[in-house]
């Protein structure tokens, strides 16, 4: 008895000491197994998040908002019970940015509530509605079906007398509507949830319920429309171009920069860009003068335009501009590349419809193909084609595939995949980012190919300009679409859908600048760590890599080994160390 317990206690020792071996290992290799606490919480947070979300599917309804409230409540009070001075860095990290996000989500949750308060006089029957679908998800008792209908039918005509007022009334703005129709998605998402459940199954249900239920789904889809035309009647909108968004003004952009660990102002931000034009504008000046252009280095850029591919030639121009660009990745030894991000790798094509709003190619898995289709009107096509041409896209092809977006998914999938800190700043940032550096060891082959890298790093530091304007209110769209056809020589057709893309309330604020402001911090994070000695080039790339995405303050924090404390303020001022590459 006593040998077993001596073999026992061996066992366990020999088990601590090679966890404890693999924790170590862990930090710098594949695993992550330093600490298991902040994983732990974090996916247990998003596995509640997602099932709290098959239980409340209302949206907008008072009733998710608040438990979803009182989820992340319950969150920060268990991270308030854990010893953050005890934790590995990453754990700091980890758990930094999961109260960030919890107090965020709270912060949300109260100005969704606002918005709503602004416009409940519009929905005096959504409460009664909201009861419905409760009713339902409980499930213990028989519906009234007589009485529901006659409810129905009820609201049908409230909702009729409420059109009628909408239509003459000009006191709502643009947040007002989008909020309506948010609401209005909600109320109908809790019809559809009683009727698909009762209807066919319930016989008085069934009797009575199928013609009351369609009126009144109807009756809510004319309001929303009513609503919507709001956005297009011309007094919410800035200008004529047709475009309708919200700007957000300078305290929710400070809000936002600070939340994504970004320490300047907007006017700063607007002034780093400035800078980089006045760097773009220099090296487009050589290339011009190399393709016999002089000084007009616009008239180089139109001559750039016209090496467009023929109609039908834009798949295996992009297949070669991918070989190429793995190529020089490989040749370099710049980052591990598994193989399978290869073999997966492909090519689709993007409707006429996405294009309005994406004119150039996007990627992920596979490249989505931005190029004319028939359905297009002739100028449309040419501009479309004029704005693909070989040279942008040879630009750019990393920068959704390899080493881009396409390997950072998989990379995410496989590394720290409990993570949920994902921000443009680093998806974005990161493939940019790769076009800096790929600028900087001479990827481009011609004048021609560095005209086409310029014309999208003119675009990122543009986006920086006009977003930031256009969220000041200093910007009108028209306006926006005006800088970048005369400021980046792009297509009209091209600026129009880049700025409609922008100011959709669905798109963050921030996104657009993300790319160049991302890209400089990880052109800082290399200049500190790679240009410095301490750290290789491919070490450092996997690395990143991963560790999944997060700010990028962060993932310096966690190279540098940087003290945090749980109450983190950023406070790098990456740009102070530019230039990075010039």
């Amino acid at each position: 008895m006593r040998k077993k317990k001596k073999l026992k206690g061996l066992f366990v020792a020999l088990l601590i000491l090679f966890t404890a071996h693999n924790a170590v290992k862990g930090q710098e290799g594949d695993e992550y197994v330093p600490c298991q606490v902040m994983p732990n919480l974090i996916t247990n947070y998003n596995e509640d998040l997602a099932s709290l979300r098959i239980a409340y599917v209302v949206e907008y309804s008072p009733e998710r908002r608040a438990r979803f409230e009182q989820l992340d409540k319950d969150y920060l009070a268990k991270l308030a019970k854990i010893d953050f001075e005890s934790l590995p860095q990453e754990c700091k990290v980890d758990y930094i940015l999961f109260k960030r996000d919890r107090e965020e989500n709270l912060r949300l949750s109260k100005m969704e509530a606002d918005e709503v308060a602004k416009v409940s006089e519009w929905f005096p029957f959504a409460e009664k509605i909201y009861e419905v679908e409760r009713f339902r998800r409980d499930g213990s008792k028989i519906p009234d079906s007589e009485a529901l209908a006659l409810l129905y039918a009820g609201f049908t005509k409230e909702i009729q007398s409420l059109r009628a007022r909408l239509r003459a009334d000009e006191s709502l703005g643009v947040l007002n509507v989008y909020t309506a129709d948010n609401i209005i998605t909600g109320l109908k998402t809790a019809l559809r949830s009683s009727y698909e459940f009762y209807n066919g199954y319930d016989p008085l249900y069934t009797w009575w319920m199928p013609m009351p239920y369609e009126n009144l789904t109807k009756a809510l889809t004319g309001y929303a429309n009513d609503f919507r035309e709001k956005l297009t009647a011309g007094r919410l909108q800035m200008d004529d171009s047709g475009i309708v968004g919200k700007p957000v003004g300078r305290d929710e952009l400070i809000s936002l920069l600070r939340y994504n660990f970004i320490p300047y102002t907007p006017e700063e931000l607007i002034d780093i860009a400035m800078k980089e034009f006045e760097w773009c504008d220099a090296e487009a000046l050589k290339a011009s003068r190399e393709m016999g252009f002089g000084d007009d280095w616009k008239a180089a850029q139109e001559q750039v335009k016209q090496t467009y591919v023929p109609a039908g030639g834009k798949p295996a121009l992009i297949r070669r501009l991918f070989d190429e660009s793995i190529d020089f990745i490989k040749g370099h030894d710049m980052v591990t590349i598994d193989p399978l991000a290869e073999e997966v790798w492909g090519l689709r094509m993007m409707s006429p419809e996405r294009q309005l709003v994406n004119p150039f190619f996007t990627g992920g898995t596979s490249i989505s193909i931005s190029y004319p289709t028939n359905t297009m009107e002739v100028e449309d096509r040419m501009m479309s084609m004029r704005g693909n041409n070989p040279h942008f896209s040879r630009a750019t092809v990393h920068h959704e595939s390899i080493v881009g977006h396409h390997y950072q998914r998989m990379m995410n999938n496989r590394y720290r995949s409990y993570r949920s800190f994902g921000t443009p700043f680093w998806t974005e940032g990161w493939a940019l980012y790769w076009e800096f550096l790929l600028y900087s060891m001479d990827f481009p082959q011609s004048p021609e190919d560095r005209l086409g890298m310029l014309f999208w790093r003119m675009h990122r530091c543009a986006r920086v300009i006009f977003s930031l304007n256009y969220h000041l209110g200093k910007w009108t769209p028209q306006e926006c679409i005006d800088f970048l056809v005369d400021r980046v020589v792009f297509e009209r057709a091209n600026a129009e859908a880049e700025v409609r893309r922008s100011f959709g309330l669905r798109i963050t604020p921030l996104y657009q600048l993300a790319y160049m402001m991302g890209g400089l911090q990880f052109s800082g994070l290399k200049q500190e760590l790679v240009d410095s000695g301490k750290m290789g080039l491919k070490e450092f790339h996997d690395k990143v890599l991963r560790l999944n995405a997060m700010p990028v303050e962060m993932v310096r924090a966690i190279l540098t080994d940087q003290k945090l404390t749980k109450d983190f303020k950023t406070s790098w001022r990456y740009y102070e160390q530019a230039p990075f590459w010039k």
